[in-house]
């Protein structure tokens, strides 16, 4: 969660804008992606757009990443672990003259992507994710596909007709839905375009990997990890379809390239043929963080913590809370009640109440307006309504920005709005003892001992939630699946 702009805007949020952004959010658009690859988009204040004028595309773009994805995870295991599996794909590739350079980003995201000069991305939360190096070859030897194929350059110039298209709507329509429509239509045509090509890279790669001497079925087991990993994520907020507002998801539904990549592996090997590497894999990523860095602040159950900022609350109960760069997320009850909150820049001279009324949301009740302390802090609250929706907002000042709470229900305010200020009234500065135990979970590799079963292993789990939902996914198992005794698995610790 990063700093917002002066609170003070211009144009005020339309309430339908706000429920659209709360979905949006929710989806994980800025953390999971339905595939190996996502668009990525950063803003940039006029320093960084004078600083980026000096750089070429690809540099500029790859800040950008850096930017978007927490910068980069340094660990010289699984950079070696890394390097060796892209070796072994490029010489197996059709391409064995090109060269990449892979970066692994700081981020509990499972992403990956390639430009068009070989520059290759991949999350330590796709690693987390993965079990084998099999896995991670197919997501690779993938990237690699999108390059040799250049996909990724017609990709980029794709990138700058749908730039060219925001400026000229941005410039010419005096009505801003209008020019969001035109922008979102323009990235929609482009996420349309290259769906066929994630499927044909997916069979490259496949190609590549097993000439590799992969397991050309690491594809599957991915995917299918993937798939797992997306039925985990918070659900929707009601009566929005995220697949509509996340238009950079630019990949096709996960059964269907399950589906593409079964076909494509036995074209290669019968199951069970081909290198897995497991134990090299598994040893590389042993301790790696699992999940929010804390710098970044971190979910707990429905406890958020911000060492980096020095503060904690505790959303409402049934809440499921989601860390994004711009906001925390929470929603609960199918999506019937959502929250959000983010941090904005307001004068000192600004009363929060007259913040909360500047119109930077439409339809605030202005006699609802309350002078709040909320644990020692200058605070003050309203509410909002929309056609489907009602909003109770709270501005809060600590230090010197403001931190804004923004609940939704569709049920009348009077239903909840008691558990609403309940958690914000948890909002506190966190203290010494705090800050210091603000570590991150990790992956730890355990040995399967005699006796051991999937719940017990599952119960040592760290996670917040669905702790054996969680183990099973990130080892690749089913449910009620026979461990044997030596084989390593992946548990989730503090």
């Amino acid at each position: 969660m990063t700093v917002g702009q002066n609170g003070r805007g211009r144009r005020g949020w339309h309430t339908a804008a706000l429920v659209a952004l709360l979905a949006y959010a929710l989806g994980g658009c800025a953390t999971y992606v339905n595939g190996y690859r996502a668009e990525t988009t950063a803003s940039a204040t006029p320093s960084t757009r004078q600083t980026e004028q000096h750089l070429t595309p690809a540099q500029r773009e790859h800040q950008r990443i850096l930017a978007t994805y927490g910068g980069v995870y340094q660990d010289s295991r699984i950079e070696g672990m890394l390097g060796r599996v892209v070796d072994q794909l490029v010489a197996a590739s059709e391409r064995p003259d090109l060269k990449y350079k892979i970066t692994l980003l700081n981020s509990p995201a499972v992403n990956a992507f390639a430009l068009p000069n070989g520059q290759l991305y991949v999350t330590r939360g796709l690693l987390a994710l993965a079990s084998d190096s099999a896995e991670l070859a197919s997501v690779l030897s993938h990237e690699m596909a999108h390059v040799i194929a250049r996909h990724a350059a017609i990709r980029e110039d794709q990138a700058r007709q749908a730039a060219l298209i925001s400026r000229v709507a941005t410039d010419v329509f005096n009505d801003p839905q209008m020019s969001a429509l035109t922008v979102a239509k323009s990235k929609l045509a482009l996420a349309g375009f290259s769906r066929a090509q994630e499927l044909e890279a997916d069979g490259i790669g496949v190609g590549i990997a097993s000439r590799a001497g992969y397991d050309p079925y690491g594809a599957v087991r991915f995917l299918n990890a993937m798939g797992r990993n997306i039925a985990l994520r918070p659900a929707p907020v009601a009566g929005l379809d995220t697949r509509t507002v996340d238009f950079l998801s630019s990949h096709p539904a996960t059964p269907d390239r399950i589906k593409n990549a079964q076909a494509n592996a036995r074209q290669y090997f019968a199951p069970g043929a081909g290198n897995r590497d497991k134990g090299a894999y598994l040893a590389a990523i042993d301790g790696m963080p699992y999940g929010e860095d804390p710098s970044e602040g971190f979910v707990r159950g429905r406890r958020f913590l911000h060492p980096k900022l020095g503060f904690t609350f505790m959303a409402p109960e049934g809440f499921t809370l989601d860390n994004t760069a711009q906001a925390v997320l929470g929603v609960r009850d199918g999506g019937n009640q959502a929250l959000r909150l983010d941090v904005v820049r307001v004068p000192a001279e600004q009363s929060l109440g007259e913040y909360l009324t500047s119109g930077w949301i439409e339809n605030v009740n202005t006699e609802s307006v309350e002078d709040l302390n909320i644990n020692g802090f200058v605070a003050a609250t309203a509410v909002a309504k929309g056609e489907q929706w009602h909003f109770r907002l709270y501005a809060i000042r600590f230090g010197s920005e403001v931190y804004r709470f923004i609940f939704a229900t569709k049920s009348s305010l009077a239903e909840t709005d008691r558990t609403f200020r309940d958690s914000v009234q948890t909002f506190r500065r966190l203290s010494l003892s705090e800050l210091n135990g603000a570590k991150p979970l990790r992956v730890k590799v355990v040995t399967v001992a005699a006796g051991d079963t999937i719940e017990r292993l599952a119960s040592h789990m760290a996670t917040p939630d669905r702790a054996l939902e969680r183990f099973l996914m990130i080892n690749g198992l089913d449910p009620g699946e026979a461990l044997k005794p030596g084989d390593k698995v992946k548990i989730v610790v503090e």
